[in-house]
């Protein structure tokens, strides 16, 4: 209530003290710019602005952000266990940037699994009651075809022959992301396999997948070492991941010579043996390439452990394979200098093993044309010199009295391999300077290689001498490579070399000239 003795300040706008009611125009333009500006802070940002201010912050900070509940729809068959499994990285992430890394992360393997079409995955808004939360939903669309095949001709540069190829595969047949697949393989150097397998790559239990195999396979080497061999075997793979692998081989083997021409030692193993062996491979690899690395690289460690039966036709060995690479860069013209290294080891194992004799299967063979760049896996791989050329070699039978003798060739021997093998490379390549050779995936190469097989069971140790194991070198002084597409990933090597070779022992298989080879990368 007012004083009526108190003055009015006279300071004041007398329509701040007793407003007037004649301007009713002014006070209605007044009350519609509030109302105006009450609706625009009403009003909610558009999306657009709302993006960017997330993005803006997603960059400067982290945005708290917990997973409530993730959701799964589409599968139908498949089992929903197998998708959660890859899921722990998304239920574990505590910000917006780790959960969508994490589902880009799970996108890829679910898509790995070959299962799916498409996989698709949202953010959502988590319950109300529950803020900071979100949920993730995962759309996948199950694959219509479950069924495929392929056939195909492939080319083994190695051994200079071509085979015939197919297969079928079904996927997804329990649900557990299973892969089964049929194939069969005829070879025109008269050599067959027909093999059936599955896949689990997440089975109840396992923590990496599992690989089931059965395979029969025939392979004729009586052009280099005078016998077939047909073998009847079980594979699994126990353990499988980025570095580590880890598997189960059985086998029941047979040898033989159909030509009766073998030599004595492979005579001795003609007939019936029994593999019963674990092997453990160890794989890092840094390069940039498989094909054409030009930096980088990478080891290579397999252990082979033969005679876990107790049979005592079950061969019983060791072996150990060892392949280390270098690869430098030059800075210019892509130029680099790959450097390698590749040695084995192969040891009967029992009582006096040093005069027992070594399986020839398990030996190692030198020679044949392919990379020894592309190649990683321990010795195998020797420019200059055809599959199974060089190492310990031993004349072949003489039938005597028989129509066969006019047409016997007395130099022609058995290559037996050798229990120990040792190779190295040294590998310039580099670009180029015309753009039409860079554009077509042409470049040159310049190279030198090394390598010898020696032989220590049966006593054979006791002739060992280093100027043996390196007595055999080849070099290269010019190489042209392409790869026939550039818009696909190349998966093989197509090359034209010239090789000359400085020393070789008179009964190896090689000769210096001009070669052409394919290799793939391993």
């Amino acid at each position: 209530m007012a004083n009526p003795d108190e003055k009015p300040d006279l300071a004041q706008k007398p329509g701040s003290i007793n407003p007037s009611y004649e301007n009713d125009d002014d006070e209605e333009d007044l009350e519609e710019e509030e109302d105006d500006d009450l609706d625009e802070e009403s009003e909610p940002a558009p999306p657009r602005e709302k993006m960017a201010k997330l993005l803006s912050r997603m960059k400067s900070d982290a945005v708290p952000l917990r997973v409530h509940d993730v959701i799964v729809k589409g599968n139908t068959k498949t089992k929903e266990y197998l998708i959660e499994e890859e899921l722990e990285a998304i239920k574990n992430a505590t910000s917006m940037q780790e959960i969508i890394q994490a589902a880009s992360v799970v996108n890829y393997k679910l898509q790995e699994l070959e299962c799916f079409d498409s996989v698709n995955i949202t953010l959502d808004a988590g319950p109300p009651e529950l803020p900071g939360t979100a949920n993730v939903i995962i759309e996948v669309v199950e694959t219509k075809s479950p069924l495929s095949g392929q056939i195909g001709t492939f080319t083994k540069g190695e051994a200079k022959s071509s085979s015939v190829e197919g297969s079928l595969k079904y996927k997804n047949f329990l649900g557990y992301g299973d892969l089964w697949d049929a194939s069969l393989a005829y070879g025109f150097d008269r050599s067959a396999e027909v093999s059936a397998g599955v896949y689990l790559p997440r089975f109840k239990g396992l923590v990496s997948p599992l690989t089931v195999r059965v395979s029969l396979l025939s392979q004729d080497w009586l052009k280099f070492s005078s016998y077939k061999e047909q073998s009847f075997g079980l594979s699994l793979g126990l353990f499988s991941s980025k570095h580590h692998e880890l598997g189960y081989n059985l086998a029941w083997r047979t040898l033989t010579d159909p030509s009766q021409m073998s030599s004595r030692s492979i005579r001795r193993q003609l007939g019936h043996d029994f593999l019963s062996s674990l092997k453990y491979t160890f794989r890092f690899d840094k390069r940039n390439s498989h094909l054409r690395p030009t930096r980088g690289y990478a080891f290579v460690s397999t252990t082979q452990i033969g005679g876990l039966a107790p049979d005592n036709r079950t061969l019983r060995f060791l072996r150990q394979e060892l392949d280390l690479r270098f690869a430098v860069p030059f800075g210019f013209y892509r130029t680099a200098l790959n450097f390698g290294v590749s040695s084995g080891v192969l040891c009967p194992l029992g009582r006096g093993f040093l005069s027992m004799s070594s399986s020839v299967p398990e030996r190692f063979f030198l020679g044949g044309n392919i990379s020894p760049v592309c190649h990683l896996g321990g010795p195998s791989a020797l420019w200059g010199f055809k599959t199974r050329g060089l190492g310990p070699a031993e004349p072949r039978r003489q039938m005597s009295g028989s129509s066969s003798d006019e047409n016997a060739d007395p130099s022609e021997r058995d290559f037996l391999g050798g229990d120990l093998a040792v190779s190295a490379f040294a590998d310039l390549s580099f670009d180029l300077p015309l753009r039409w050779f860079r554009e077509k995936g042409i470049h040159g190469h310049l190279f030198a290689c090394a390598g010898s097989v020696a032989k220590l069971t049966e006593n054979e140790y006791r002739n060992f001498s280093f100027a043996k194991v390196f007595g055999v070198f080849s070099k290269f002084f010019r190489r042209w490579h392409c790869f026939p597409n550039k818009s696909i990933p190349p998966r093989g090597e197509l090359s034209v070399n010239y090789c000359y070779i400085l020393k070789k022992f008179d009964h190896d298989h090689g000769k210096s000239g001009i070669q052409i080879s394919l290799s793939a990368a391993s």
